[in-house]
């Protein structure tokens, strides 16, 4: 039948390359192989010719019963290093030509000797020979994730595949399913045997690790989602938008009314479920612009602040610049301030706000009025002067007097020059003027040259009569010449001052965006920063004492330092030199000498930083100062609510049972007398441990608690810790290993906490239900895991539960007051340690002690792995 099949198509032209189906999946076992081989035989249900090229089914039943009923081809043998291996045969599958072909695990490296290294190489020559294949791979052997996923699993995957394979896939189908029925998946065996259930679980298959995965999982399918959409929507040239998701865009231009546009747009997104939010400032492509860096820097704290994203984009055509960016990020909506142009200049132009509507398509565009409007263009930056004032003062004095001395060499050549040559060397000498000075020096010179070629040069001489027309035009060309050169030559200088201050305010506050983030010291480096980028004596942030007024303005008790860098301070605003107003309360005051108006700007960006710097400062000192304050009156709180409550029980048993047995009026016999000595003795048992573990939470609160940190086995504090819970020491069943390293700890508070959780895992343990104790190593540390099949406690309260003096549900009146959790999880963060709660698979709680491996257990034994 197979030579039959090759003799058909022995003839047929080559056919076109296969089609690539990738199932991927989180972690193993979410089910991507079973995916795999249902798409197969629903194939096979459609008469399509579907063989299994390799299928690994790690023993899993369901699985291979999925094969029964499919061709399975056969695999090459390899020997390596005396081994017997098997791979996949792709010169098999080629041979046997099938539509398509079922090939597991992508990722895989082949042993040594085969034809590739890699199984996506044989499927890459399978997809050649026309070939559909469906195969599966993990996200964690995605190349570019392979040092996050080592990161989040403490696990490095040593087969990779690069991204741009599984990207190229026509189809890649996510496999998804929780970290909790995943866990359960591997406590019922139905993903690894039952001898390795356990350091599953405990390592590779957390549930912190199997949510992080189906996170890298879901974004990594979601951005590959977002390229076939834009590729579809290139491919078919559509240009508008797709309203998949509402993006609110809103145009900054630096201006003051920004903050209001900033907050009306995020009302609007706020007004759609999951809306983002972008800002954007469209700057001019040679860099300069007006807009108000301080202004800037606060908006974007702004956006940020709300949730939303600030860019920056580089155009001459503001419109244009806008609706790309808008059509890029797929924006539904753009917000814009109305035009602060006045009816005169918006004959000439329409303006920013009209033009972009009107090109805006599908784009909703909300043009918001603000109090600026009113206020026209004033306010807004200008260019300072082009040139120094030394240079333009160079410029008049050569207009000045080297016109005249030009004049006075040219009238003894006068016979010998042509006009023409007499006009050329004038213009000379305005450009020379415009170089030196600027516009208005060799304007003026120009029209001097004008009336000195007329008077001295141009018959009739000494009048300003010209005879001939062509000397008339001759002079006429020379002015707009002149005026035109002049008039370039002015620009450029502005060009090239603009682009040099340009530059360094770019330099300046592209170190002063990060000094926010950089702690407590934030403040005093920012003002040191300002005070050496502008050569000031000192930089001082004032701040109000009282009430603001134009009378207090000057008065220095009316102000406070709040930081200063340089010295001697500002002690009020008329003490400096240069003052910018922050808000109602906040003044920067700046020492050593004035600052021209230009750099004002940059001034009041640093203030605003400053001020930003403050606030986060002192919202810190706040939060320190008050979180002792509130775990101090929650505790008093709660312990008054334990005394009052939880302690009366055992004292009211215990008085009950001795005030009956001092009756003499009754005549106890021995077994109630017994009973009553044990019902008071279990009482005041109960209240001796509260007190101890009151004891010692008051100690740890206080950091007074005494610790002798040394090297300790966990098989010599085990049996110490099962015999403290006795009489249920038999249901506790310890499968710690024995070679485990040693762990730094206080052997007795270890012995403590491992009895205390074991006396709360046997209690709320269902009756013949063992408790299981287990241990293994983590990376530099071990975890102990203590697990029951108990109720378990809620996720959602899991924190709760290591609260002093809480208890979950209605307990009896020998429980305590609470306190045991919080004790053990202290105790264990004492010793540099934690204790973390998480749910059983199948049902329960279990509770992990971490505790770091001594330095002389520091190396794992040989042959030690970390992976599941």
């Amino acid at each position: 039948m197979s030579t039959a099949r090759e003799g058909d198509t022995a003839h047929e032209p080559r056919r076109a390359r296969g089609r690539l189906r990738v199932y991927l999946g989180a972690a193993p076992g979410v089910g991507k192989t079973y995916a795999m081989l249902c798409q197969g035989r629903r194939a096979m249900a459609r008469d399509r010719d579907v063989v299994v090229g390799l299928v690994e089914t790690h023993g899993r039943a369901r699985t291979a019963e999925l094969i029964d009923g499919l061709e399975v081809l056969p695999r090459r043998t390899l020997t390596y290093r005396g081994a017997t291996f098997t791979e996949l045969d792709a010169d098999a599958v080629m041979a046997r030509k099938p539509k398509i072909v079922l090939i597991d695990e992508l990722a895989h490296t082949n042993v040594p000797g085969s034809k590739n290294a890699k199984r996506w190489q044989d499927v890459e020559e399978i997809l050649d020979a026309g070939i559909d294949v469906i195969s599966t791979v993990n996200i964690q052997h995605l190349e570019s994730l392979n040092d996050v996923v080592e990161q989040i699993a403490g696990v490095p995957q040593r087969e990779t595949i690069p991204d741009e394979v599984v990207r190229r896939a026509d189809q890649v189908e996510l496999v998804d399913m929780s970290p909790e029925a995943l866990r359960r998946r591997l406590a019922h065996g139905n993903v690894y045997p039952a001898e390795k259930i356990d350091a599953a679980l405990s390592n590779y298959f957390r549930e912190g690790n199997l949510t992080a995965l189906r996170e890298l999982a879901l974004l990594w399918v979601a951005g590959k989602v977002d390229e076939q959409l834009e590729r579809y929507r290139a491919d078919h040239g559509i240009a508008g938008t797709w309203e998949t998701r509402e993006r609110v865009v809103v145009a900054l231009t630096g201006g003051a009314e920004g903050d209001t546009l900033v907050r009306r747009a995020a009302r609007i997104a706020a007004r759609a479920q999951g809306a983002d939010l972008l800002a954007v400032h469209v700057t001019r492509s040679d860099g300069l612009t007006g807009a108000d860096p301080a202004h800037l820097v606060r908006q974007r704290s702004l956006v940020e602040s709300m949730g939303g994203t600030y860019h920056q984009v580089v155009g001459d055509d503001v419109p244009r610049a806008l609706l790309d960016f808008a059509r890029g990020v797929n924006a539904t909506q753009l917000v814009l301030g109305a035009s602060r142009r006045g009816r005169f200049a918006q004959l000439f132009s329409p303006g920013v706000g009209v033009t972009t509507t009107a090109r805006s398509g599908s784009i909703d565009v909300h043009m918001i009025t603000h109090e600026e409007v009113s206020k026209g263009r004033q306010g807004v930056p200008r260019s300072g002067a082009a040139l120094t004032r030394s240079r333009r003062r160079a410029g008049w004095a050569l207009a000045v007097a080297g016109l005249p001395a030009l004049t006075a060499a040219l009238v003894p050549l006068r016979g010998g020059l042509a006009l023409s040559s007499e006009i050329l060397l004038f213009l000379l000498m305005v450009v020379g003027v415009a170089l030196a000075g600027g516009r208005w020096p060799a304007l003026t010179a120009a029209v001097g040259g004008f009336a000195l070629l007329n008077w001295y040069f141009t018959p009739p001489l000494h009048t300003l009569g010209v005879a001939r027309p062509e000397n008339l035009l001759a002079l006429i060309v020379f002015v707009l010449v002149a005026a035109t050169v002049s008039t370039v030559v002015d620009l450029a200088a502005r060009r090239t001052r603009e682009a040099a201050r340009a530059g360094a305010e770019a330099e300046v506050l592209s170190t002063l965006a990060g000094h926010v983030l950089r702690g407590d010291a934030a403040l005093p480096s920012l003002l040191g920063r300002l005070r050496e980028t502008f050569a000031l004596t000192s930089v001082t942030l004032l701040e109000r004492t009282g009430p603001p007024g134009p009378d207090r303005l000057s008065a220095p008790q009316s102000w406070r330092i709040v930081a200063v860098s340089g010295g001697p301070p500002c002690t009020s605003p008329d003490d400096s030199d240069t003052d910018v107003l922050i808000d109602d309360r906040l003044m920067l005051a700046a020492r050593g000498h004035l600052l021209d108006a230009s750099d004002r700007r940059l001034l009041e960006a640093f203030a605003a930083e400053a001020a930003v710097a403050l606030r986060q400062e002192r919202l810190l000192r706040e939060a320190e100062a008050a979180k002792p304050l509130a775990e101090a009156d929650k505790m008093r709180t709660a312990l008054l609510a334990a005394v009052s409550h939880d302690l009366r029980t055992p004292l009211a048993s215990a008085k009950a049972a001795v005030d009956s047995l001092r009756n003499t009026a009754i005549d106890w016999s021995a077994r109630d007398r017994a009973e009553l000595l044990a019902t008071a003795g279990e009482s005041l048992g109960t209240l001796d441990r509260l007190v101890v573990n009151l004891l010692d939470m008051s100690r740890l609160q206080a950091g007074a608690l005494g610790l002798t940190l040394q090297p300790v086995a966990l098989e010599d504090v085990m049996p110490r810790a099962i015999d403290d819970v006795r009489p249920y020491g038999g249901r506790v069943e310890d499968e710690t290993p024995v070679d485990l390293p040693e762990i730094m700890a206080d052997p007795a508070l270890l012995e403590r906490i491992l009895a205390n959780l074991l006396s709360n895992a046997v209690r709320y343990s269902p009756s013949g239900e063992k408790v299981l104790v287990t241990a293994s190593r983590y990376g530099d540390r071990v975890e102990i895991r203590v697990i029951d099949r108990g109720p378990g406690i809620p996720r959602q309260a899991h924190e709760r539960v290591f609260l002093p003096f809480q208890r979950l549900g209605d307990r009896d009146g020998h429980s305590g007051v609470g306190l045991g959790l919080a004790l053990a999880r202290g105790l264990a963060e004492a010793m540099s340690g934690s204790l973390i709660p998480e749910e059983t698979p199948g049902g329960g709680l279990t509770m992990i002690i971490s505790l770091p491996v001594s330095r002389a257990g520091d190396a794992p034994p040989d042959g030690a792995e970390r992976s599941p």
